[in-house]
């Protein structure tokens, strides 16, 4: 539950909020609340950053790719039974092992949203190759 607070900002920020708010659609206080979470996660989490993009905001690593990226790669490396699966994430994909530790620091706090964007996703590739096969149906033509 959201509790009311009293808070002083300058003609200039709130200004720049106002047009923040503007063009993302959304209310004033609903961007105060989104940039300052995303503030406190940057905080506890240096290596992490947000973006936005076609499937929304998303936490990424500063220098590199989404964390549900990170974390997917490293699930599957966990698959082939690896030793040290830090090390062979990082060899898989040219990050530092303090890039994929940060990753799995970030997803250690909020796997649950991290496993949600993991989800859709797949998901959407699964849509995407279904209709991807329909095309091809047509392109072939009726069957003989």
């Amino acid at each position: 539950m959201a509790t009311p607070r009293s808070v002083r900002l300058s003609d200039d920020v709130l200004r720049r909020l106002g047009d923040l708010a503007r063009r993302r659609d959304t209310s004033v206080s609903g961007t105060i609340e989104r940039l300052l979470d995303e503030a406190l996660r940057r905080e506890a989490h240096p290596g992490i950053t947000f973006r936005d993009g076609p499937s929304g905001r998303r936490a990424g690593l500063v220098v590199g790719p989404d964390v549900d990226e990170v974390i997917r790669t490293l699930r599957a490396v966990q698959q082939e039974g690896v030793g040290d699966v830090v090390a062979a994430v990082a060899e898989a994909t040219s990050l530092t092992e303090a890039q994929i530790r940060a990753a799995v620091a970030y997803y250690a706090e909020y796997g649950a949203e991290i496993d949600e964007r993991i989800a859709a996703n797949a998901q959407a590739a699964d849509d995407l190759e279904a209709a991807w096969h329909r095309q091809q149906q047509i392109l072939a033509g009726p069957a003989q």
